[in-house]
C-alpha cells in the first residue's frame, strides 16, 4: 500500500464502537497486512465486561493504552497472582511489557479502552496450550 495509514481518533471511535457490538465486547484494527508479518502491531478497543483468558506467548508483547486503562496481570501455573499493574495514561503510566512465556491476562478498566499491541510473527492461535484453563 503507498499511502500513508493514521492512527486517529476517527479510527479508535469506529473500532471502539465495533467492539460495543461485537459479543466479545472487543475488536482489533491490524496495520500489519497477514497474520504471517514478523512484527504484528494492531489497535485492540474494549469494554470493561471483556474476557481476556489467561494465556502466553512464546515472544514478548508490549501494551501501550492509547485510550482509558486496564490492568496487566501475571500469574503462575496454578492461577495465582505474581504481579499487577493498572495501566492508565491519566495516571502518567502509559504501557507494560509482558514477558515471554508468562501466563497473563488484561482486565478492561474504563468504557472505549484503546491499546496499542506489538509483538513478534506470525501470529500463533493459543490451541497448542497457550491458554490456561
Amino acid at each position: 500500500m503507498n499511502k500513508l495509514q493514521l492512527l486517529d481518533q476517527q479510527l479508535i471511535d469506529a473500532t471502539s464502537a465495533k467492539a460495543k457490538e461485537n459479543p466479545r465486547l472487543r475488536m482489533n484494527y491490524n496495520f500489519h497486512s497477514t497474520l504471517d508479518d514478523k512484527v504484528q502491531r494492531f489497535i485492540n478497543c474494549m469494554e470493561p465486561e471483556t474476557k481476556v483468558e489467561i494465556h502466553h506467548h512464546p515472544v514478548d508483547e508490549m501494551l501501550i493504552v492509547i485510550r482509558g486503562a486496564i490492568k496487566a496481570i501475571l500469574v503462575d501455573d496454578d492461577k495465582n497472582v505474581i504481579d499487577e499493574k493498572i495501566i492508565r495514561p491519566a495516571d502518567g503510566v502509559y504501557g507494560v511489557q509482558l514477558p515471554k512465556n508468562v501466563w497473563h491476562t488484561v482486565e478492561c478498566l474504563e468504557p472505549d479502552t484503546c491499546l496499542f499491541e506489538i509483538k513478534e510473527g506470525p501470529y500463533v492461535t493459543h490451541q497448542d496450550g497457550g491458554i490456561l484453563e
